[in-house]
């Protein structure tokens, strides 16, 4: 993907289990969608996924923050599986999580827009961070993670020679509302008796980014709900 605009990134990134298949598989595989619903309950949507690649020796990072800042989801029935491809280490920018930080209010964050910072506004904490309690996340190639979309988390640079591919996928209960523009979903498990949401169709193969509308749609109006907009002077 090198010479992509980042708006250009940001949709091969984003959203493509909607419309790669084997994507889709993996967002909707039973062993994934246990835990989740462990933590959610039966019934259960996908709101967006994300993929987080770290090449060797690659400075992308990912600054301390909580994603229930930006993402305008209430109430807060929403966990994200992060689903590793290749071994995640602290060597190569595993995620790192600080415990109970989801029990507490939201932390003040500050947009800093700093260019190997993997997030859409390089967000971070604006308070500091006791790094002596965090956590690191290791997992091996097939293993996933679960984290709320309060708890304070981060990752480093990939200092090692091996990449780290992740995937994160944000999954809700259909009890959720998105403040904003009716937002895309997929259900994955069980029934959505709110209808907050637009559900479509899951992929019936690989197809690619250009041909796929419903993948546009989705992107186009998460970027609406989450992303900042653009001033008149910019």
């Amino acid at each position: 993907m090198k010479g992509l605009l980042p708006r250009d990134r940001r949709a091969y990134l984003t959203e493509t289990h909607l419309f790669l298949q084997w994507v889709y598989r993996i967002v909707s595989h039973p062993r994934v969608l246990d835990a989740v619903e462990s933590v959610l309950g039966p019934n259960l949507l996908v709101w967006g996924s994300q993929w987080f690649p770290k090449m060797p020796g690659d400075k992308a990072y990912v600054s301390w923050h909580q994603d229930g800042t930006y993402w305008g989801l209430t109430p807060p029935s929403v966990t994200t599986a992060w689903v590793a491809l290749s071994a995640s280490t602290r060597e190569n920018g595993c995620m790192r999580v600080v415990p109970q930080t989801h029990k507490a209010a939201m932390l003040p964050q500050r947009e800093t827009y700093a260019p190997d910072n993997m997030l859409s506004r390089g967000q971070e904490i604006a308070v500091e961070v006791d790094e002596a309690q965090a956590v690191d996340l290791v997992l091996r190639p097939g293993e996933f993670s679960l984290h709320h979309i309060g708890t304070v988390h981060g990752s480093g640079p990939n200092h090692s020679n091996q990449p780290r591919i992740g995937l994160a996928i944000r999954y809700i209960a259909p009890e959720v509302v998105q403040q904003g523009a009716r937002d895309v979903a997929l259900l994955v498990r069980g029934k959505d008796e709110y209808g907050h949401f637009d559900l479509v169709a899951p992929p019936d193969r690989d197809g690619s980014l250009e041909e796929n509308s419903t993948h546009a749609e989705a992107l186009r109006r998460k970027t609406g709900n989450i992303m900042p907009k653009p001033s008149a002077t910019s």
